[in-house]
């Protein structure tokens, strides 16, 4: 239980800073209450979250050497993928940091604002409730199909349930919370590449992990 807490605290801390839901968040905090920005995002990941890990679980009607190889696998791909992300960064953007100018802007952070500038413009009421379901609807929408998604869905399908739940959550509340508390002041002293570089480097660790491993 304690190594599924620890690839599922590990992959989304990282693997979330920078994200297309870090800016979602960052830029609703920006606008609205902090506090109910928060527990709307929060609810969104920490749902989004359980629902992958039960995804994944369903993955084991499939054989057990599958599963195992095909967890290997992606790993490995999500390592090569983060690397070569960080490779393709432009010389004067490659130590930016996670919120700079419109011209190292990433695509996450460019769909980021254009997601929530329609949301507001929809916005009609600013009651708490409306806040919580802006950042909730918004949240969960951009998390569907990300990488951290698809990563907590092979970490369930091989690892221990409960382990990688909680683990998962933590590092989304990590996250969310630099996001919404932090925002400028902690972005801006983060760099995109370091976290990328580090992110593909854990992917590769756990994919050497899960392969001395038993099937």
């Amino acid at each position: 239980m304690l190594e599924a807490f620890t690839a599922g605290l590990l992959f989304i801390t990282i693997g979330e800073l920078g994200d297309k839901t870090f800016f979602i968040s960052m830029c609703l905090a920006m606008r609205h209450s902090r506090r109910f920005v928060f527990l709307g995002s929060m609810l969104a990941l920490a749902t989004m979250t359980i629902l992958s890990v039960l995804l994944g679980q369903a993955a084991n009607v499939l054989p057990q050497s599958w599963v195992h190889y095909g967890t290997i696998v992606l790993f490995t791909v999500f390592g090569f993928k983060m690397l070569y992300d960080a490779s393709k960064m432009k010389p004067e953007c490659q130590d930016k940091s996670l919120l700079d100018n419109s011209e190292c802007a990433s695509e996450a952070e460019k769909e980021a604002i254009e997601a929530v500038f329609q949301a507001e413009a929809n916005l009609k009421k600013k009651t708490r409730l409306a806040i919580m379901l802006e950042a909730f609807t918004l949240t969960f929408i951009a998390e569907w199909g990300d990488r951290t998604q698809i990563t907590t869905m092979a970490l369930g399908a091989s690892k221990n349930l409960i382990g990688v739940t909680l683990g998962a959550i933590l590092g989304h509340a990590i996250c969310c919370a630099i996001a919404v508390f932090g925002g400028r002041l902690i972005a801006s002293r983060i760099s995109e590449r370091t976290v990328t570089i580090v992110g593909g480097l854990l992917f590769f660790v756990f994919a050497i992990v899960t392969w001395v491993q038993p099937a």
